[in-house]
């Protein structure tokens, strides 16, 4: 049976969603202006639920059904609400499976709490994305036009209202780079990229392969996958690369 509520975390109360069940805990990290009620968030809900697997998926402060605003949020700010959910409401090792912005946010947790994270799991993952994707890409006046006013707003096929970006997340961010050396995760990590993502470039995935600590870490490419990888294959793959690391389908269980 599914559970749901709220905690009180360090950035306002965080809405939650979660299932008992076997551990290792699954815990979903979704992406930038995204809920947990997406697609990859219902999808292994159901999966982990059909398997009796524990669960947990939230919104970050400013998202979704949690309190607080978007604009507040940062990096780091994002990361502390995941660190509380995590601590509050799952128990023994989680496997974390972070997408977009969200595998940026499973490293910080990651390296925060390395004693309970067993694996990690990135779909489109984009650690350094202010920096990379953003701050790299704009031109003088767009850059002088956040430091003067705190904040741009461009265009998203995701939202028609577009995406804000804030001067405090591209500070917060470049604070929190982490492909600019190693990474001292030495558990499994499977990372999950398509090669026709118009956000993230897959050489991203490749990226953060070389600077992982871990000696089992696997990239795996998908031709004509989009940014999302939300459609039933993709969803597929992700259930498929998931069992083995919960110790399905031949893999081993895992150890913290």
């Amino acid at each position: 049976m599914e559970e749901s509520g709220r905690i009180d975390g360090p950035n306002g109360a965080i809405a939650w969603r979660r299932r008992r069940g076997t551990p290792p805990w699954v815990v979903f990290l979704g992406g930038y202006a995204s809920d947990m009620t997406g697609s990859k968030a219902s999808f292994l809900d159901a999966w982990c639920a059909a398997r009796g697997r524990a669960f947990l998926r939230f919104d970050y402060t400013g998202h979704g059904a949690s309190a607080g605003r978007f604009e507040d949020g940062t990096i780091g700010a994002w990361a502390a609400d995941a660190l509380a959910v995590i601590d509050r409401l799952t128990e023994g090792a989680v496997v974390l499976v972070g997408s977009s912005m969200g595998g940026w946010i499973m490293l910080e947790v990651a390296l925060a709490g390395a004693h309970r994270v067993a694996a990690l799991v990135g779909i489109a993952a984009a650690p350094d994305f202010t920096e990379d994707l953003l701050w790299a890409r704009w031109d003088e006046e767009t850059r002088a036009r956040l430091l003067a006013e705190g904040r741009v707003v461009e265009p998203s096929e995701y939202d028609p209202a577009g995406y804000v970006y804030t001067s405090a997340l591209i500070e917060d961010g470049r604070r929190r780079l982490r492909l600019r050396g190693g990474i001292p995760f030495t558990g499994p990590v499977r990372l999950l990229h398509g090669q026709n993502d118009s956000a993230v470039p897959w050489q991203t995935s490749l990226r953060l392969a070389e600077c992982l600590a871990s000696a089992d870490v696997q990239v795996t490419l998908i031709k004509d996958g989009d940014h999302r990888l939300s459609r039933p294959a993709d969803l597929a793959l992700l259930a498929r690369t998931l069992a083995p690391l919960l110790g399905e389908d031949g893999g081993k269980p895992l150890a913290v």
